[in-house]
């Protein structure tokens, strides 16, 4: 054993017997399991299977949604801003009344309004799509508050860029599964071709597997870590009250750590209105199908290679969250560029063209768009990424969600309102090259305050010294105290 872990183990063995209370809050440090516990429940309560439960949830939930809309089960686009306010919400409750329990409620309000859309498809019921509608945005934005968290929450910074990945390539199953369906349909023709209602049926059971999967989420104070030991959790005399938690994440908002990754959660994925519109004009109904389910296969790899990018130990974190960035620009800067070009060739042909994969000229058009796609799912790793690499412990973990999400609620509510308007697909494709090229500054300044080691904030919540402290500090601290980062 090395003496830079033999003085970490003395500095933990000192902290844990001398746990320190401040302004009445209880810091629990890591805790080692007591012996006797069988190889099975350390299995089973370990973050790795507890991150596999929370993808599969994804999956079942968002991703079988998606699949029914790709199916043509007639779904439509989710209520974006009132989903993104009620993760604030959802984001407090699950630190008042646990996580695992409001994960669970986000798994009741998918599958009725799946099955309000099979109903209505097949006997024109109409009243049952809109209690269907009104539990699914209930659910959506449960879920959402909550299956970020665990991702990010139940693992060691080290693990935490494969967790996201596996929870997010998990979720892509959902458009693979249901672009796969809708392609074997539609392979040998340009027409539309109709699924089974069996097809439906089948799709909607798996929904209901989420309450299950939820069930099986073990609780924060109960995961214990490949080391050994359970999560660095903190407990208060007396519950925070709903005030008291709204006034934690208004401060959490105003670090600058967080309110200067806003114009990236609104701003990163407008491209996607336009994607859509562009595929729609100039794509046939089966070339649209296999970029649905190409663009399902590229998201989940960049899931899988981010999500071990990021936790490569051979960069300090602060190197790799540059590196990364640098790229992502370059690339989406230069991607952009490509696709003005082909669009402004297909606008202006005459007559009017139709891509197909047995025409010429289809690998230009369909590459770039498999390019954004797959620059869009980076960047929403890099997102939820930055998140844990500022943020350590879970609660304030569970904040921080609940705001990414809102955020990008509202970034999805505004660029469907720009795409449903009457506005040529060349302004939409402008209108989103200017937004990205407006989040880069913010993006980047952030970018340049990412630590080697994330900070518990609530150590620190009433010292405002803290709160401004310089993440550049904060690195060069944490690199004299653990050593390079491992």
């Amino acid at each position: 054993m090395s003496s830079t872990d033999q003085e970490e183990k003395t500095a933990a063995s000192s902290e844990d017997g001398n746990a320190r209370q401040v302004d009445g809050v209880v810091d629990r440090q890591q805790q080692t399991i007591k012996p006797g516990i069988s190889k099975f429940t350390r299995w089973y309560r370990s973050p790795l299977f507890n991150v596999i439960l929370v993808g599969l949830i994804a999956f079942t939930q968002f991703g079988i949604w998606g699949a029914l809309n790709y199916t043509g089960a007639g779904g439509q686009q989710e209520p974006y801003l009132v989903n993104g306010a009620n993760s604030l919400t959802f984001g407090i409750l699950a630190n008042k009344i646990g996580i695992k329990w409001v994960l669970m409620i986000g798994t009741l309000g998918y599958a009725p309004y799946s099955a309000s859309l099979y109903v209505n498809n097949r006997y024109g019921t109409e009243w049952f799509v809109l209690v269907g509608g009104a539990t699914c945005g209930i659910a959506a934005s449960a879920l959402w508050a909550t299956e970020g968290a665990i991702a990010l929450g139940y693992g060691d910074i080290k693990d935490r860029g494969k967790f996201t990945g596996i929870w997010l390539g998990l979720r892509e199953l959902g458009q693979l599964i249901g672009a796969s369906i809708s392609l074997s349909l539609n392979v040998s023709t340009q027409g539309r071709g109709k699924v089974g209602y069996t097809t439906y049926l089948v799709l909607i059971s798996l929904q209901c597997l989420g309450l299950p999967l939820a069930w099986l989420i073990s609780s924060p104070e109960k995961v214990i870590k490949s080391d050994g030991t359970k999560l660095k959790l903190h407990s208060t005399e007396e519950k925070r009250t709903a005030k008291q938690e709204l006034k934690k994440m208004w401060s959490l908002l105003k670090r600058k750590q967080m309110f200067l990754m806003i114009p990236i959660l609104i701003g990163f994925q407008w491209n996607s209105t336009y994607l859509g519109i562009h595929l729609a004009k100039y794509f046939s109904v089966r070339s649209r199908t296999l970029g649905a389910l190409v663009s399902g296969i590229v998201a989940t790899f960049a899931n899988i290679f981010w999500g071990w990018f990021f936790d490569l130990k051979m960069i300090s974190r602060p190197r790799l969250a540059k590196i990364c960035w640098l790229f992502f620009v370059v690339l989406m800067l230069g991607t952009f560029s490509w696709q003005v070009a082909n669009e402004k060739l297909y606008a202006e042909s005459n007559p009017r063209i139709t891509l197909d994969w047995e025409n010429p000229g289809f690998g230009r058009g369909f590459g770039s768009v498999i390019i954004l796609r797959f620059l869009n799912e980076s960047h929403y790793m890099f997102t939820y990424w930055l998140v844990g690499a500022f943020f350590d412990d879970l609660e304030t973990l569970t904040l921080a969600v609940g705001i990414v999400r809102s955020f990008e609620s509202i970034g999805s509510c505004i660029a469907f309102g720009v795409g449903a308007s009457t506005v040529a697909p060349m302004v939409n494709l402008v209108i989103s090259f200017a937004m990205y090229g407006f989040t880069i500054p913010a993006t980047t300044w952030v970018v340049w305050l990412v630590p080697e080691r994330p900070v518990d904030i609530r150590k620190a919540e009433d010292g405002p010294s803290k709160e401004e402290m310089d993440a550049v500090v904060i690195s060069r601290a944490a690199v004299a105290v653990d050593g390079p980062h491992p």
